[in-house]
């Protein structure tokens, strides 16, 4: 593998398990990225791959899908939060699922989690061997917004990635990755519609210390679809190579159908694996 080869993971929460499928198929054939940035699920995501536990993933989401304790309206009056990531971190990843975490602290990937810093609206990168805690800078990195709690971590206040970069590729650039591939979890073509009045209400009741904020929340759809015309771009030029559904996702980001789940899996594995060696291809390629 390139040294100057970076994975990047965009989130979706559970239709990243278009995502878990992918990731598997790249851990059992051996591909080892060395820098991977996961935003919101796709850090959940990233953090399961660089631990190595094919399947850890898609077994969560498929066990605990339809667990109160996991993901619910309840777990957003109670924890304020609607996936419990009190329970995700704490009894999943000690007993039920247990995280390898001594092969994750120990592996020498290059692992960074995307934020969003609520004071000023920016992108935050939380580095593995950097952060204070990559585990809470990962929960940051997936707590959406009106759906979770504000995160301190690293002395910011943080909130879901995707607000300010849901798909960090000029970031990978920047940082002098020559390949890079992205992994995503909407099918090409895909664009976010304005956003509507009522979740600008409900924006601004909750975030009214946080104009940067605001101002961000209602520039995503602009932003990601700026971002997709860009990749797309970038993908024609063969500076990026892309991996993603053929075909529109349909699970939503707190599905209850295992069914559809497990079908969604299974389509991000399909299209790993036919994939493969065109991305290899592209990753030897001077």
């Amino acid at each position: 593998m390139n040294e100057k080869s970076a994975l990047i993971l965009e989130g979706g929460s559970l239709r990243c398990q278009f995502t878990a499928g992918v990731l598997d198929v790249f851990l059992e054939r051996g591909v080892v990225f060395p820098c991977v940035a996961g935003v919101s699920a796709g850090a959940l995501c990233g953090i399961n791959y660089l631990s190595g536990q094919i399947g850890r993933t898609a077994k969560i989401n498929l066990d605990f899908a339809n667990d109160k304790r996991y993901m619910g309206l309840g777990n957003l009056v109670r924890r304020h939060s609607v996936f419990n990531f009190d329970f995700l971190f704490g009894e999943v990843s000690d007993t039920l699922v247990p995280l390898d975490r001594k092969a994750f602290e120990q592996s020498t990937q290059r692992f960074a989690a995307v934020s969003t810093d609520v004071r000023t609206g920016e992108m935050v990168i939380h580095e593995k061997g950097v952060s204070e805690d990559i585990l809470l800078a990962a929960r940051a990195s997936a707590s959406l917004p009106l759906l979770a709690p504000i995160v301190e971590v690293d002395g910011k206040r943080c909130l879901d990635g995707g607000v300010a970069m849901p798909i960090p590729v000029e970031w990978a650039l920047q940082e002098g990755y020559e390949k890079v591939v992205l992994v995503l979890t909407r099918q090409k073509g895909y664009r976010k519609r304005p956003v509507r009045r009522a979740a600008k209400m409900a924006y601004e009741r909750m975030y009214r210390d946080y104009p940067m904020l605001l101002w961000r929340l209602n520039q995503v759809p602009v932003h990601y679809n700026e971002l997709q015309v860009k990749i797309n771009q970038l993908e024609r030029a063969g500076r990026v190579f892309v991996i993603r559904p053929k075909d529109p996702v349909a699970v939503s980001r707190v599905e209850r159908d295992t069914e559809k789940l497990k079908a969604l899996y299974e389509i991000g594995r399909e299209t790993a694996l036919r994939r493969m060696d065109e991305m290899m291809a592209y990753l030897e390629r001077p």
